[in-house]
């Protein structure tokens, strides 16, 4: 056994640790990633996963960059909706991307997202006064609407219909107060049949065309 348990520990690399952690964050979140779950995971001690990746907070850094990269690639998100989207569906996929993105502003993923960001929007001709704020603006609302929809899915019980959910809710709405709630009321059958995505591209654009009108004279 201890002979096996070195061989595994010997073919250990930064990549198969960050692959592992992955696969437990997107099982059970943040707190079901622990050193000695992992070592389990890859038939190892947790001395062997150190040498490779120093403390917790370096790991999730590594495992938000390796979600997010593939997306980020020019070739995958070639403009700002396409960005916007890639990283939405990432956050989706592993729902922890999202809080750990707010928690690091300054880890290699978020830099990632913020110089692609940054790239595309001056190509747009903004001026170079309303360019951070122009990005910043696409940035947070692309973390916070995909956060949101990330911990609206975690809210939700396995295996619910999210038609029926979302019928359920909209039904909700139309029966409050007309008088307190006359907008809520009659929006509520655009929150049943509504698009995740297609909403979520609808905020990116009329963030978009703002961005334009910075660029006219």
């Amino acid at each position: 056994m201890t002979r096996h348990v070195e061989r595994r520990a010997d073919a250990l690399s930064r990549e198969r640790i960050v692959e592992a952690a992955v696969a437990l964050l997107d099982a059970d979140g943040e707190g079901g990633l622990t050193f000695r779950r992992l070592a389990e995971r890859l038939r190892t001690g947790p001395g062997a996963i150190y040498n490779h990746v120093a403390n917790k907070g370096e790991l999730l850094a590594a495992a938000t960059d390796a979600v997010l990269a593939p997306a980020l690639k020019a070739e995958v998100a070639p403009d700002v909706r396409a960005v916007a989207l890639a990283v939405f569906d990432a956050i989706d996929k592993h729902p922890w991307v999202g809080t750990q993105l707010a928690a690091a502003p300054s880890q290699p993923a978020m830099l990632r997202v913020f110089e692609r960001i940054g790239r595309q929007v001056r190509a747009l001709g903004v001026p170079a006064a309303a360019e951070f704020a122009s990005v910043s603006a696409l940035t947070n609302y692309i973390l916070g609407v995909g956060g949101l929809n990330a911990a609206n899915a975690r809210t939700v019980a396995p295996g619910t219909n999210r038609t029926d959910f979302l019928t359920t809710v909209a039904a909700e709405w139309a029966d409050l107060d007309p008088e307190e709630f006359p907008f809520t009321r009659d929006v509520a059958g655009q929150l049943r049949d509504h698009d995740d995505r297609e909403q979520f591209l609808a905020g990116i654009d009329l963030i978009l065309n703002g961005i334009r009108l910075l660029g006219r004279p």
